[in-house]
């Protein structure tokens, strides 16, 4: 039989093999489990923040209902300040999970209906092209080929609504998908407009503290600045997310890892919600379409699991997101199933986020960096993750 220390130096030799067999025998042993969940994050994370350049990240893994948090670098390069689980960053477009979890909480709890036409939740809209395109559509990108970004001149809170009553369809509704921050911002600004409150207070006042998250915000008040990390974009600029057009419904969340990987936690278990939240969780998780591997839901991407590192890279991919797709709807649309791999990236200017969970394995990562780098790279450190604590 092998020392201890020998032990330890086989795992070194052989890690990634041997660290998954350990963590699939001992991963209900939270001292050891922890120590080699370290190694393996500590082997995807490191190489990628010096090939990328990146100040800090902070990665969250949560394993069988226990969070486990690894911390890297700085939250500025100014003032060096560590990265921390409590480290506040921009979530970006990973903010739209919460926009399609508010949108379901209200379809819930019998405030809409997603098959109501946007024009007849929002009045200021008929006559438009939205008196055909359901809130359904919107949440999924099928409106017609509504533009990732809005246009410069409609960018702004007051002039949005001029651009939505004038806007005209590419295609027919619910034809192709153009994935559009106007497309599932109009879904999470209607939704409010439903429950008859701002869309920020709602978040703010309702769905984030029934979510039970108390360091995730829309904007970080004064009190909480010392913990918001600062971007850095391509060039290693400094840079935060400005103001624009529906910029909290569409990428305006700032949270922490310890946050997400509980708003991740939730949605692998979401017993102890109220009913309504969970109803509204199996709703984002429901897949509405397909195009290629990847199935549509509310929000968040799935996947059938097992999924190829190929298949992810390929639904994360500058396509997918700038191109037009033809759609397959599912009818009747597909149920949420543990069997599936669910994702989301989200990026701004200074920051790049990524959530992926994996429900029947009770497995859930998220990855945050204070800049903004390529989406297949965060992909594959967090693939590299999951199969190693999978196997």
């Amino acid at each position: 039989m092998k020392s201890p220390k020998t032990m330890k130096d086989s795992i070194g030799i052989a890690r990634p093999k041997m660290l998954a067999i350990c963590l699939a025998m001992l991963a209900t042993s939270p001292c050891f489990a922890q120590e080699n969940i370290e190694s393996v994050v500590n082997d995807a994370v490191r190489q990628v923040m010096q090939a990328q350049g990146i100040p800090g990240m902070a990665v969250a893994v949560t394993l069988n209902g226990k969070p486990h948090y690894f911390n890297y670098g700085v939250a500025s390069k100014e003032n060096q300040q560590p990265v921390t689980e409590n480290t506040l960053f921009e979530i970006g477009s990973l903010s739209k999970t919460f926009t399609a979890t508010l949108g379901a909480y209200a379809q819930a709890s019998g405030k809409l209906s997603f098959s109501d036409k946007a024009s007849r939740v929002l009045p200021a809209l008929r006559g438009s092209a939205f008196d055909t395109i359901s809130l359904l559509q919107l949440g999924t990108y099928t409106a017609g080929g509504l533009p990732l970004q809005f246009p410069d001149a409609a960018d702004s809170t007051d002039k949005m609504l001029g651009y939505f009553q004038q806007w005209k369809p590419v295609y027919p509704a619910g034809t192709h998908r153009q994935y559009s921050n106007p497309s599932i911002g109009l879904f999470g600004y209607l939704a409010a407009q439903s429950m008859g409150q701002p869309f920020d207070d709602l978040m703010e006042n309702t769905l984030l503290p029934k979510l039970g998250l108390k360091h995730t915000y829309l904007k970080v008040p004064q009190a909480q600045m010392d913990l918001y990390a600062q971007g850095y974009s391509k060039d290693d600029k400094t840079v935060r997310v400005g103001p624009g057009a529906l910029d909290s419904e569409a990428y305006g969340v700032k949270t922490s890892a310890s946050d997400l990987i509980g708003f991740v936690e939730a949605n692998i278990r979401p017993g102890t919600l109220e009913k309504p939240l969970q109803q509204a969780i199996a709703l984002t998780h429901t897949g509405y379409y397909s195009v290629d591997d990847m199935t549509q839901g509310l929000g968040w991407e799935l996947y059938k699991y097992p999924v190829t590192l190929d298949q992810l890279l390929a639904g994360n991919s500058t396509p997918m997101a700038m191109e037009a797709h033809k759609v397959q709807w599912l009818n009747p649309p597909q149920s949420p199933s543990k069997e599936i791999l669910i994702n989301k990236t989200g990026s701004t200017n200074g920051f790049g986020a990524y959530a992926v969970f994996v429900p029947s394995k009770g497995i859930g990562i998220v990855i945050l960096a204070n800049k903004n780098y390529p989406n297949a790279e965060r992909v594959k450190v967090a693939h590299q993750i999951l199969s190693a604590l999978s196997n």
